[in-house]
C-alpha cells in the first residue's frame, strides 16, 4: 500500500470520527439551550423541577466523551496516566507499558497527542522540552 493512499485513508477516517463526535455534542447542546428557556408551564411547575433540567446536560457531555472510539494502545497509556494524578511524562508512560527505555517515549506519543486533541489528557510544558500529561 503506498504511503500517500495510506494517508488519505486515515485523514477520512479521522474526519469521521470528529463528525460523529461532534453530532453527539451537538444534540446535547440544543437540548441544554432548550430546556433553559422558561415557559408558562415551568413558571408555574414546583422549584424541586428545576435543578433536575439543569443537571441532565451535564451528564449527557460525559457520555459523549466515553464514547470516543479509542485504539487498545490508546487505553492503555489513558488507563497509566489516570493512575498518575501528579503527572506522568512519556517516556515514564512508556516504561510502564513494558517498553524498551529507548523507544518508550516515542511509542507514547502518538497515542498522547490523540488523548490531548481529544481533551482526556492534559499537556503541561514544563522548563525546556519537559512535558507532562495529567488526566482531565
Amino acid at each position: 500500500m503506498r504511503i500517500s493512499h495510506k494517508r488519505k485513508v486515515q485523514l477520512k477516517l479521522q474526519k469521521r470520527v470528529k463528525a460523529t463526535v461532534a453530532a453527539v455534542a451537538k444534540p446535547a447542546a440544543v437540548k441544554a439551550a432548550v430546556k433553559k428557556a422558561p415557559t408558562a408551564e415551568t413558571v408555574k411547575a414546583a422549584p424541586a423541577a428545576k435543578p433536575v433540567e439543569e443537571q441532565k446536560p451535564v451528564e449527557a457531555v460525559a457520555p459523549a466523551a466515553a464514547q470516543v472510539s479509542l485504539t487498545p494502545k490508546q487505553q492503555a497509556v489513558l488507563d497509566i496516566v489516570v493512575k498518575n494524578i501528579e503527572g506522568i511524562n512519556p517516556k515514564g508512560i512508556g516504561l510502564q507499558a513494558g517498553q524498551e527505555d529507548a523507544k518508550a517515549a516515542s511509542w507514547a506519543t502518538g497515542a498522547l497527542k490523540k488523548l490531548a486533541e481529544e481533551g482526556l489528557v492534559e499537556r503541561i510544558q514544563l522548563a525546556g522540552n519537559k512535558v507532562l500529561y495529567k488526566a482531565l
